[in-house]
């Protein structure tokens, strides 16, 4: 059920970037606005709401950088090494001077810069937007698509990927074309994260690279977890309910992220209320005005571009007019994160969820 919600996921999502890009080169990756001022700061240090409930206004959740620090491991990658990828197949991988990895979410491209063999990363995805990736060729077309001869033409000598990018028929001509390709799990959620990370550092010969890399990420999510478990209501009754909704307004697009979807993992780690989940919403689908008006959210989640492509809260009401029957569409509030990081996971997930744990309890009002 996990693995075709991913692929269900994968597809709304592409057509939705797709419908939203425009012709020519993607831009190249932006750093984090100086403007995330809190970004840095202790959430227990922070001005801190007395009702999160009641909070009114939109506030962005911002990560304190755009930089991927990579392990302090530097142990040599031991080569060859064969591995079974999601797909069940065999590969061997003989050489991991020309890394590709490439996905929906930009995950794997900040797993191989973690794990420290950044510079032997020669292309990306269009997601990958973190410090040290300005300058590398975009091989995903149209948003992503992969492009068969932007990828051989940069000459990789092992693309990791999984089924959120596609097609498979173009994976396929990487194999015939003598490039080991590797396809990784593509179930994104905080609790597989580690499993992600082992994937990748042994299809690239780092197995001990992994293992530093999980107990870093582990120790600072379970860090992030108890700062935020410091501020959640004791009652219940008193915590945010939240839903996770995916809009993109030039495709006509509105999703509703419910149970398994990688969404309520964030939601359940800020000491929210999933919603989505008390409405038995399983995974990503269509959204309905009953739906919305049934689940009753105090908070709206959203990716940043989502929110700006049906032009922002009020286009949002005007489009959707059931938002106006919730909590949320009444007070206006509507917490927005970059469609980059939001549902990335990785070695970015501490940061993720402190982030919007400072958008939901110590909200900035966005400018």
């Amino acid at each position: 059920m996990r693995r075709l919600l991913v692929v269900f996921v994968a597809v709304a999502l592409a057509a939705g970037l797709t419908s939203c890009s425009t012709a020519g080169p993607v831009a190249a990756p932006q750093n984090v606005p100086e403007a995330c001022a809190a970004a840095s700061v202790p959430l227990r240090s922070l001005d801190l709401v007395s009702d999160v409930r009641a909070v009114t206004g939109q506030s962005t959740a911002c990560l304190p950088s755009s930089a991927i620090e990579p392990v302090d491991d530097s142990t040599a990658p031991t080569l060859p090494v064969t591995v079974t990828d999601d797909e069940g197949r065999e590969v061997e991988v003989t050489d991991v001077d020309r890394i590709l990895p490439i996905d929906i979410s930009g995950t794997i491209s900040s797993t191989v810069f973690a794990l420290g063999l950044g510079d032997q990363v020669v292309g990306r995805d269009s997601s990958t937007d973190f410090a040290g990736t300005e300058e590398l060729p975009v091989v995903t077309k149209t948003g992503h698509t992969l492009n068969a001869e932007a990828i051989i033409e940069l000459a990789p000598t092992v693309v990791l990927t999984d089924t959120t990018i596609g097609p498979k028929e173009v994976r396929q001509q990487l194999r015939d074309a003598g490039i080991a390709v590797v396809v990784i799990s593509s179930d994104r959620r905080l609790d597989t994260t580690d499993q992600l990370v082992a994937q990748i550092a042994a299809a690239l010969g780092v197995p001990s690279r992994g293992r530093a890399l999980i107990e870093r990420l582990d120790a600072r999510l379970d860090q992030a977890l108890a700062e935020i478990a410091e501020v959640v209501p004791s009652d219940e009754h008193d915590r945010a309910r939240m839903l996770f909704l995916y809009v993109r307004g030039s495709a006509n697009v509105y999703y509703i992220f419910g149970e398994d979807s990688g969404a309520d993992s964030l939601i359940d780690a800020v000491g929210g209320v999933d919603v989505a989940g008390e409405i038995g919403w399983e995974g990503m689908k269509p959204m309905t005005a009953e739906a919305l008006v049934a689940a009753q959210p105090d908070v709206l989640v959203m990716m940043t571009d989502g929110l700006e492509s049906v032009g922002g809260i009020d286009g949002l009401i005007d489009r959707i007019p059931a938002v106006a029957e919730t909590p949320a569409g009444a007070n206006r509030r509507v917490i927005d994160m970059a469609d980059t990081a939001v549902l990335s996971f990785g070695p970015r997930s501490a940061d993720i969820v402190l982030a919007l744990a400072r958008a939901l309890y110590a909200p900035e009002p966005s400018k």
